[in-house]
């Protein structure tokens, strides 16, 4: 069983960065591919940015891309997602997910693992 734990949301202002962090354990880290997806209040989830298990490929959001960026180190079983001229629409719970498919999803329902969840808010 696979078990993740993201870290480092907060609250920043717009114009501002963060670094999110996803720690696993449970599985061979470097055969999942990890995904982050966020979810504002009263919306559904939403893709943001997948890595391929081999860190060789990446895709994002349209509405990160340029902003964003999605890294692995399989030595240390973690995934994270650097964010950087943070605005108050990325203002939501994100979550970090990792699934063993060939091709790396950007479906929610690609992924049986899902962390707990981290907050940023974005203050305008």
């Amino acid at each position: 069983q696979v078990q993740l734990v993201e870290s480092g949301g907060g609250l920043v202002q717009a114009g501002g960065s963060l670094r999110l962090s996803c720690a696993a354990s449970g599985g061979t880290f470097s055969r999942f591919n990890m995904g982050w997806f966020r979810q504002a209040p009263g919306k559904e989830r939403d893709f943001v940015a997948v890595i391929r298990w081999s860190g060789g490929s990446t895709y994002y959001a349209d509405s990160v891309k340029g902003r964003f960026t999605i890294s692995r180190d399989n030595g240390k079983n973690t995934v994270y997602l650097q964010m950087n001229s943070l605005k108050p629409e990325d203002t939501a719970v994100y979550y970090c997910a990792a699934a063993r498919t060939v091709v790396p999803g950007m479906k929610g329902y690609d992924y049986p693992y899902w962390g707990q969840g981290t907050q940023v808010t974005v203050s305008s």
